[in-house]
C-alpha cells in the first residue's frame, strides 16, 4: 500500500476518535490534526495530483471549519464570538 494512503487513512481514523471525545479533550489531539493536515494534503497533491489535492482540502476546509473561521477572525483582531 502506498504510504500516503496508509497515512491519509490514519490520520481520518484519529480525525475520528478525536471528534468522539468530549469537547474539553478535543484541543490538543485537534490542534494536532489541524497541523499535520497541510503537510498531509501537500502530499497527496504531490502524488496524486491537484484533483486529489483539491479533495483533500475541500473534505479538510469543511471539517474544521469552526476553528479555521474562529482563528482567522482572531487574526484579523474581530470579534471571535466566544464568550469570556
Amino acid at each position: 500500500m502506498n504510504a500516503v494512503i496508509l497515512v491519509a487513512v490514519l490520520w481520518v481514523f484519529a480525525a475520528t476518535a478525536v471528534a468522539l471525545l468530549p469537547m474539553r479533550l478535543q484541543m490538543i489531539p485537534g490542534l494536532a490534526l489541524l497541523i499535520a493536515a497541510p503537510a498531509l494534503i501537500g502530499a497527496i497533491t504531490l502524488e496524486f495530483g491537484w484533483l486529489a489535492g483539491i479533495a483533500g482540502l475541500a473534505g479538510f476546509l469543511s471539517m474544521f471549519r469552526h476553528p479555521l473561521r474562529y482563528f482567522w477572525r482572531k487574526w484579523r483582531g474581530q470579534e471571535t464570538g466566544v464568550p469570556e
